[in-house]
């Protein structure tokens, strides 16, 4: 406890940060709270007797000082155009401004970064990276609202999203653009309300983090790992793979609810080409997850009786990797029961 007590220091200003940056009143205060965010973040991911973890550090410290420094030059631009009462240069100041954010949160055309860090990272790492570091930027970007900008952006992470997680074996790599492709749905709910983004979020958090922590319990990192993993009990594949086919989104499942929301307000706004874009390319994501779980519960289903690491595993770990995808297969039912009933 004593020998990771600084990790519990650089949490607490991890959490501090997010919170001075979408509770500030002024934007220097703003930049502040995402560079102590920033600062805390870099040593839970350096460890000195893993290259990779060091590597992927540096570059998420470059990544993250260009795009403050950015954010900084932008706020300075508006001080400055907001004393001499220039209007006409709002839209690229903006423009500016939603940059940074994006860059900072890894939402393509600047998602360059992500993947690469997320491959040098462990699972709790790639974790807080995927959910909690994409907060601040969210509800930054949400106060600079710039629709053709926004458009674009949403476009470009749906496609880079997809396309990019086609040809992965590593599945840090895999769940970094499938993030990707879930900033773009995001940042579409952002256009209709803050509270859509709110429940699409909170659901995206969810099956994210249940995600990591199977892949974490079980050390995989590798598609080869999960084809070595062929020879489990068929629980063992269900709690595995379940919670991947409900974050891409199939519909019997959790992780279409949040998708089901965005495309109801998209329609309603008449945006059907930005839709179909987005849904044609979501299909995507969850193709490259359906050729894992497909390959698992078809393709190769022969059993042995006792194996190692089934018979040492936690209960306890079990039993919550169970409710995991218990609620990721049935979640879906119980929302809309709950709904029926009010």
């Amino acid at each position: 406890m004593l020998k990771n007590s600084y990790k519990m220091l650089f949490m607490l200003t991890l959490f501090l940060g997010t919170f001075v940056s979408i509770s500030s009143s002024s934007w220097f205060s703003v930049w502040m709270g995402l560079e102590i965010n920033l600062l805390s973040f870099i040593p839970l991911t350096m460890k000195s007797n893993n290259l990779f973890s060091s590597e992927a550090s540096l570059k998420y410290f470059l990544t993250q000082a260009l795009a403050s420094s950015i954010l900084l030059f932008s706020i300075i631009l508006l001080f400055i155009f907001m004393l001499q009462s220039k209007k006409d240069f709002n839209f690229f100041i903006n423009m500016i401004f939603a940059s940074s954010l994006m860059m900072k949160m890894g939402m393509a055309p600047f998602h360059f970064w992500f993947p690469i860090v997320m491959e040098g990272l462990n699972w709790i790492n790639s974790m807080i990276l995927m959910t909690w570091q994409k907060i601040a930027p969210m509800v930054l970007l949400s106060y600079c609202l710039n629709f053709y900008f926004f458009i674009f952006s949403i476009l470009i992470s749906t496609i880079f999203g997809a396309i990019g997680g086609l040809n992965q074996t590593s599945l840090r790599k895999l769940m970094a653009y499938s993030s990707i492709n879930h900033l773009g749905w995001m940042t579409a709910s952002i256009l209709n309300s803050q509270n859509i983004w709110k429940i699409y979020f909170l659901f995206y958090c969810f099956l994210s983090i249940s995600v990591v922590l199977i892949f974490n319990n079980f050390k995989i990192f590798n598609l080869n790992q999960i084809f070595s993993f062929m020879n489990f009990k068929n629980i063992i594949k269900t709690i595995i793979f379940i919670p991947l086919l409900s974050l891409g989104g199939l519909p019997p499942f959790l992780g279409f609810f949040p998708k089901w929301i965005v495309i109801e307000y998209l329609m309603s706004m008449n945006f059907y080409i930005l839709l179909l874009t987005m849904i044609y390319f979501t299909l995507i994501t969850l193709f490259f997850y359906l050729r894992i779980s497909y390959s698992a519960f078809l393709l190769n289903h022969n059993e042995m009786n006792w194996h190692m690491n089934y018979i040492f595993m936690n209960i306890k770990n079990l039993k919550l990797l169970s409710f995991i995808s218990f609620f990721s297969i049935f979640g879906l039912i119980f929302i809309n029961l709950f709904f029926f009933i009010n």
